[in-house]
């Protein structure tokens, strides 16, 4: 049993309502392999410590409850998840009052993102790990010598990813579609395509389809209950992140996607081929051949159940929250053997 302090998104905030969070399915996965773990919100410390609860102002407030937290609890593990509001200097003073401690940041932001890199890379030296969802060469401008660095899943949880729309012959939806920026070109297939450009080739292509829309055509973003509902309604799901021509980067969206027992369409560039078969989930190279998985798909209910069933066991077998969770640990305290996970793991330059 380690003690853990899980430092990041927890936020009680209702806005959002983000019940999908990376962050939670990995603090159940630390809990449900016998861990001690505290979540801590640096956003709220944060907000909590500024006049009339305006983050910015409340910065050092929160870096301060943050040190005073670990002086009173002494973890062992200090997970940093997306922990902005956090500074360096403060990590380092709390490595200082407990020598000990085991420091590890991890991250499920494009590499393609400067600002991600710049912040990842701002709490490298005073980490002892780095862990992000896009794997190889992507992952270089992260390196430094006898730090590690590698490779994180988006993992799943069926306490959280619970739908079962595999199980489902009749839906009322087709394709479940939710993309941010509905006119902001995404890398598909080796080409720059807008979600708009591609939603109307589709439907050229495919009229009658029933389409779940979210962040599009005017309809509202989709969160907490009713983003659920929209996958539980929905037969397909298509992944589809601002690039996906980096290895193993996807969207935690694909997680919710296969978690939820929709079939998943994926751009084989991802090279998510490498873990799951075409039964498993329906890769496309081109449009015309990611319309041409649509259009059979639908009009073959149970082969769409199949592969669903398929891809969902898949994929909880390969990255579930307690593995994922397990993986952390053991990269953290330096306890990885070669062969011990089956995806790509730590990198060296």
């Amino acid at each position: 049993m380690t003690k853990i302090l899980h430092v990041g998104g927890f936020s009680v905030r209702p806005k959002g309502a983000f019940l999908h969070s990376v962050g939670w399915k990995i603090s159940n996965g630390l809990i449900r392999n016998g861990h001690a773990v505290t979540n801590f919100s640096d956003r709220d410390a944060a907000r909590a410590g500024a006049f009339l609860g305006h983050r910015k102002f409340g910065i050092a407030a929160a870096n301060k409850a943050l040190r005073v937290f670990c002086q009173a609890a002494q973890p062992e593990l200090l997970l940093l998840s997306h922990a902005d509001v956090i500074k360096p200097e403060t990590i380092a003073d709390i490595r200082r009052d407990l020598p000990g401690l085991r420091v590890l940041q991890w991250n499920v932001d494009p590499m393609f993102e400067s600002d991600n890199v710049t912040r990842l890379a701002s709490k490298l030296d005073v980490v002892d790990a780095t862990l992000v969802s896009t794997a190889g060469a992507a992952l270089k401008p992260l390196w430094r010598p006898g730090k590690a660095l590698g490779f994180l899943p988006n993992p799943v949880d069926f306490s959280i990813e619970y739908g079962r729309t595999h199980e489902q012959r009749n839906l009322p939806y087709d394709l479940f579609f939710a993309a941010g920026g509905e006119n902001m070109p995404r890398n598909l297939c080796g080409q720059d395509i807008t979600p708009d450009q591609l939603l109307r080739r589709i439907e050229g292509a495919i009229p009658d389809i029933r389409l779940k829309l979210g962040l599009m055509r005017g309809q509202p973003a989709l969160v907490g209950a009713a983003f659920e509902q929209a996958m539980y309604g929905s037969a397909l799901g298509l992944n589809l992140s601002r690039r996906n021509d980096q290895y193993l980067y996807s969207s935690d969206r694909l997680a919710q996607l296969a978690g939820n027992g929709l079939a998943v369409l994926i751009d084989r560039a991802t090279g998510y081929g490498d873990f799951f078969s075409e039964d498993e989930f329906a890769f496309f190279s081109t449009v015309d051949e990611l319309i041409e998985q649509i259009r059979r798909l639908i009009g073959d209910p149970g082969r769409r159940q199949a592969l669903a069933t398929a891809g969902r066991a898949r994929y909880h077998a390969l990255f579930n929250e307690q593995i994922v969770a397990r993986y952390i640990v053991d990269v953290a305290f330096e306890k990885l053997r070669e062969g011990d996970y089956s995806w790509p793991t730590l990198v060296s330059f």
